[in-house]
């Protein structure tokens, strides 16, 4: 299976006029795309259109090869560069002890300090359901636990039969 390039590079260039920029960066003026291949192949080089979009295009000479695997180191390092962020979900409940809050709060601080969103939720069963206004409370006193580390992204919010609540990191990069 071929590699597919979208930038064209020396025969493929079929327009009547193209800029033509050296392989040491000097402008050489406008001429025609033969004049410019053959240029190129006399530097031992390849014409590359870099700049399709412009009137006359631009075409640069240079290695083509070293040219593409520059651009997917680049990218490469990009990648490398990016953090996922995950979101982690911790679940409690509405009759919850402090002491079970505690180590809920232990293992979203685990999450929080890894870079990870946490979503905090309740989910109701039954007559819960008319005391939804508890689990809110219930939450909101989890959130203040991690008040130091974390960032209340998104309120606590009843949705169908759970109660939702996002945290963010304190020291996240926006």
């Amino acid at each position: 299976m071929a590699v597919k390039h979208e930038t064209q590079i020396n025969s493929e260039i079929r327009d009547p006029e193209v800029r033509v920029v050296g392989s040491d960066g000097a402008q050489l003026g406008i001429m025609s795309s033969r004049a410019a291949n053959e240029l190129a192949e006399k530097e031992g080089l390849d014409l590359v259109k870099i700049s399709p979009s412009a009137v006359p295009p631009v075409c640069k000479i240079m290695d083509y090869g070293k040219y593409l695997f520059d651009k997917t180191k680049k990218e490469k390092e990009q990648r490398k560069n990016q953090k996922i962020v995950l979101l982690k979900e911790v679940q409690l409940s509405m009759t919850i002890e402090q002491h079970d809050i505690d180590i809920k709060a232990k293992n979203a601080t685990k999450f929080l300090l890894n870079g990870d969103k946490v979503k905090v939720s309740i989910r109701m069963s039954g007559r819960q359901q008319a005391y939804s206004d508890r689990g809110i409370e219930t939450e909101n006193t989890f959130a203040e636990s991690l008040s130091e580390i974390a960032v209340i992204e998104k309120p606590a919010k009843v949705e169908g039969r759970h109660i939702i609540m996002i945290l963010a990191p304190k020291n996240a990069k926006k």
